[in-house]
């Protein structure tokens, strides 16, 4: 039989969680864009439910509008599934709600899955431009040095995509768009499931507290309540070709389900 107790601090803490909480969420948006139009850019299929998530969601809730786009630069063939993989994609951006016209995937020869091969920057710099540039595209949002996974494709993207930024901004007549990685964290916080959502909205609402306004500068994260959380979970099991046992767990334990904190990526 339950504790009293132990019920109502259970119920106490799903409806903290129930929610979404976000700290300084237009910091990834250009202001004087209207509507700000941001590029999601990613490695394989499901990096996009796996890892950022919170995020797209979120933006889409933002008062600003920003139209969300999505652009994967390898269709994750290494073992022979790529036609699959690209109709699972295609479900779980459905899910996650980005338009069919603003989503697309590359296959290219220099650009293939694998998990020992990091990517040359000049090559996805060449690849990602002319969706930046004729789309007007004015922030981008990628992984980090790390990856998040270590995976070498992952932490090619922010390399290449720093190359066409400061490509881009030595020309006088092409708009430059800011470049956003997403931030990995440590081993032991990276798989605390559903309590890293808990302590990090504590830690940002008490911090909230001190700071009436949170600056341009501020750390922008974005933490997924409750039916974020099982939408994101539905769009991960869109890609069932992948789901074997630990993608159960990761569902279960990692702190992306739930957590994604960006930093400005300085070129």
């Amino acid at each position: 039989m339950i504790s009293p107790f132990l019920l109502a601090a259970l119920c106490l803490l799903l409806s903290i969680i129930y929610k979404p909480f976000e700290i300084n969420p237009d910091a990834l948006l250009q202001w004087n864009a209207s509507p700000p139009r941001i590029l999601l850019l990613t490695a394989h299929p499901d990096d996009e439910c796996f890892f950022f998530a919170p995020t797209i969601l979120a933006l889409q809730r933002s008062s600003l509008s920003p139209e969300i786009f999505s652009l994967c630069l390898s269709t994750g063939n290494a073992d022979g599934m790529g036609e699959r993989r690209k109709g699972e994609l295609g479900r779980s951006l459905d899910i996650l709600g980005v338009d069919e016209d603003k989503r697309w995937i590359i296959e290219h020869p220099q650009l293939q899955d694998n998990m020992t091969q990091q990517w040359e920057a000049e090559v996805i710099a060449e690849v990602v431009r002319p969706f930046v540039t004729e789309h007007h595209i004015t922030s981008v949002l990628t992984f980090d040095m790390k990856g998040i996974s270590s995976h070498p494709n992952h932490f090619s993207l922010p390399v290449g995509a720093s190359h066409l930024v400061k490509s881009l901004s030595s020309s006088a007549n092409t708009s430059v768009p800011r470049l956003f990685s997403l931030t990995t964290v440590s081993v032991l916080p990276k798989y605390t499931g559903m309590s890293s959502a808990l302590f990090a909205r504590l830690t940002l609402a008490s911090q909230s507290f001190s700071v009436s306004e949170p600056t341009v500068d501020s750390l922008p994260v974005f933490i997924s309540g409750i039916p974020d959380y099982l939408t994101t979970v539905r769009a991960i099991l869109a890609h069932d070709s992948q789901m074997v046992w630990f993608r159960y767990l990761y569902m279960t334990f990692s702190r992306y389900m739930w957590v994604n904190e960006w930093v400005e990526f300085k070129t």
